[in-house]
């Protein structure tokens, strides 16, 4: 298929044009003709920002693939004559079962029968679209190495697309794509104008794309390497061999979570690995924990995640080292929320802590697809001036399981009622406890007009620091009311660092 003229796609005749926020080249029209005539009117018909793909299965009806929900193009099935027509419209199809149209950021995946003859085909519209990264644009001008995480469809490629523009024509830097099902740049031997002057390495089979990592590192001296789906462990390893040289990455990882992949035995060395330790019995009762535990191996390959929550929003742990650590210590990572719409950290949608429960009454709880008894036994144990309520807008706080965190019906509700979203991994009585203690400031063996004080303290100082942006001391506290404070200073927007030796161990709060 011959390759359409970027400067008649793009703009001038070099293939470049005025990128502003939300831009979207889509080259639709490119992907409508491959598609048999039959088809071509109906998804005309479709607003093409609401379309994701487009599938043919044999002997049933095509289906368009929305941003919400599918639509029947036609009700004739799909016949062999379909499929092969559109195989032959669009490139060879490479070891992964996937081809592209030349020129162009669309993407057909095809589905075989026993003796390889395609059966069904995915059609996946793909879109250069300008502006995605700007809640986490900071993270790259850092100059630090980021991983995105996130479910298939929730526009990582698209980010990482940007991102290896931006690098390389904002940021001036000497930036390699390393291509290998030709997602990133587009298919055909030219890459698409949406990676702007970054360099493209295809990877002749998927198996081979750790290989072509390394050979990118010793060939070409790159600043930056952007790769897309680290999978498997060679990869990994691959990616961890050309961090401690120098160079920053950026890549995805498939999952819905950091805590996904510190679990993921595979990728969890992306993160630091996970090694179990034997503590002696002095240390443990230091620590407060159980002798066997489990602990980060070493650094992290990435500084920073980025946890696409959907294609407006994101969660960003800024520093990956002590994410994972709160997670292995059982705790729930504390990340910043950015919406899309607005530069580095200052878009930040506040995280809901303990203090910003109302504690002049009854804390009404909504538990959302959770067992609501066992929530009433964990409130009736921890002896909580708390209950459940049925409706979410008569609530004062919403308890959901992380997994669920993204239903829409949740989201609306929690809109409708403004109250904080807490989020527990498991629907277990202990995962309810940990939540709930943190939530009320429950705090063993600490008095609670101690926990009071701290947490005014802690808040008193963040807005000292932000209003006059200097530096706050806050007085010695044990560990308990340090982690406390640690949490009510994220929260703020301020940066909490430990000091000193215990008893006299501190805080001290400084800007972001």
């Amino acid at each position: 298929m011959q390759q359409p003229s970027p400067a008649g796609r793009h703009g001038d005749a070099t293939g470049r044009q005025s990128l502003t926020a939300h831009t979207h080249i889509d080259d639709l029209d490119l992907l409508i003709t491959a598609l048999p005539a039959t088809l071509q009117a109906a998804v005309r018909d479709i607003p093409p920002p609401s379309l994701l793909e487009i599938v043919l299965d044999l002997g049933r009806a095509p289906q368009a693939r929305l941003v919400t929900g599918t639509r029947t193009l036609t009700d004739e099935s799909v016949t062999y004559e379909d499929l092969d027509f559109v195989v032959s419209r669009v490139g060879e199809f490479n070891a992964d079962n996937r081809a592209g149209i030349a020129g162009t950021l669309h993407r057909m995946s095809a589905i075989r029968n026993r003796k390889g003859r395609v059966v069904g085909l995915t059609l996946r519209v793909g879109r250069a679209v300008f502006g995605t990264i700007e809640p986490i644009r900071y993270l790259f001008e850092r100059g630090v190495s980021v991983l995105l995480l996130g479910p298939p469809g929730v526009g990582k490629t698209t980010r990482l697309r940007e991102a290896a523009r931006v690098l390389a024509d904002d940021l001036a830097k000497r930036v390699i794509v390393v291509d290998t099902s030709n997602e990133i740049a587009g298919d055909g031997d030219v890459p698409h104008p949406a990676i702007g002057t970054a360099r493209r390495m295809q990877v002749p089979h998927p198996d081979r794309q750790h290989a072509v990592m390394i050979e990118a590192v010793e060939n070409h001296m790159p600043q930056v390497i952007i790769i897309d789906e680290i999978g498997t462990e060679h990869e990994a390893t691959a990616a961890r061999t050309i961090a401690e040289r120098g160079v920053q990455l950026v890549a995805t990882a498939h999952g819905n979570s950091l805590e996904n992949l510190v679990s993921n035995p595979t990728l969890s060395d992306l993160v630091g690995g996970v090694q179990t330790v034997t503590l002696g019995d002095e240390e443990a009762r230091l620590r407060g924990t159980q002798k066997t535990i489990s602990e980060r191996k070493r650094p992290p390959t990435f500084d920073s995640i980025v946890e696409i929550v959907n294609r407006d929003e994101v969660m960003v742990h800024d520093d990956t080292a002590r994410a994972v650590d709160a997670i292995l210590r059982g705790h729930e990572p504390i990340g910043a929320r950015l919406s899309d719409g607005g530069p580095g950290p200052g878009r930040a949608r506040e995280l809901p802590i303990a203090a910003t429960l109302r504690r002049d009454r009854t804390v009404r709880i909504y538990p959302y697809a959770l067992s609501r008894d066992s929530l009433e036994r964990v409130i009736r144990q921890l002896r909580l001036d708390a209950r459940t309520v049925s409706r979410p807008e008569h609530a004062d706080m919403v308890l959901a399981l992380r997994a669920r965190a993204q239903d829409r019906r949740l989201q609306q509700a929690i809109e409708g009622a403004d109250a904080p979203l807490y989020i527990i991994r498991k629907n277990t009585t202990a995962q309810m406890r940990r939540v709930l203690q943190n939530a009320f400031n429950i705090l063993h063996g600490v008095d609670d007009s101690e926990v009071q004080d701290a947490l005014r303290e802690i808040q008193d100082a963040a807005r000292t620091v932000l209003a006059e942006n200097i530096e706050v001391e806050l007085r010695p506290r044990p560990p308990a009311l340090r982690r406390l404070q640690h949490r009510v200073a994220t929260d703020h927007r301020v940066v909490a660092e430990s000091v000193g030796s215990e008893p006299d161990r501190r805080l001290v709060i400084r800007p972001h």
